[in-house]
């Protein structure tokens, strides 16, 4: 896997946290993660103050799909960027061997490999396990985050096993005080 050079433990928000996104952005800064702002059903005025409270935070700020918002905004990278994202670093989403090859062929700088496991967002759908998870890592040939069902014992594991980080969504809801990475 890539050289470390991102967090290795990422937040990716969601509208369907509601109330509880405050208290999951807040864990995920105490624990020195870096907060996605995904958010795609939002209004943009809705999304910059999110930016704005992630800022607040003292968070790495990573924003999805808006090059615009992502630059103005100085967030490490743009993810699944709509447009060129120039000399904006980005990262792309891989859930199979196209989107391993895509990713290397146009030079991500980080892949959120998933689902590497069954998670609550997309209820019933296919799961890549952790094997097909760390070949498509490799396949993508950068910084490979680990995402779908995820909380502190799996990533620990998947940390162990080869991946660079691990992602969550509903995990930040509960109290990780000790998240081991």
């Amino acid at each position: 896997m890539a050289t470390q050079r991102w967090p290795a433990l990422w937040l990716l928000t969601d509208e369907r946290m509601g109330a509880e996104l405050a208290q999951a952005m807040e864990r995920a800064a105490a624990a020195g993660a870096g907060i996605l702002v995904r958010h795609h059903r939002s209004s943009d005025a809705e999304r910059r103050a999110l930016v704005e409270e992630v800022k607040q935070l003292g968070a790495p700020l990573a924003l999805a799909r808006d090059v615009a918002l992502a630059r103005k905004a100085g967030a490490l990278f743009v993810h699944n960027p709509a447009g060129e994202p120039g000399d904006l670093p980005f990262s792309l989403s891989v859930h199979d061997e196209a989107e391993a090859q895509l990713a290397a062929e146009r030079g991500a700088a980080l892949v959120f490999v998933s689902p590497v496991y069954q998670t609550r967002s997309h209820p019933g759908a296919a799961v890549l396990g952790e094997e097909k998870a760390r070949e498509l890592a490799r396949l993508a040939g950068c910084f490979a985050v680990a995402l779908g069902g995820m909380d502190a014992m799996r990533g620990a594991a998947l940390l162990q096993r080869g991946f660079d980080g691990w992602a969550g969504i509903d995990c930040w809801r509960q109290n990780l005080k000790a998240v081991p990475i």
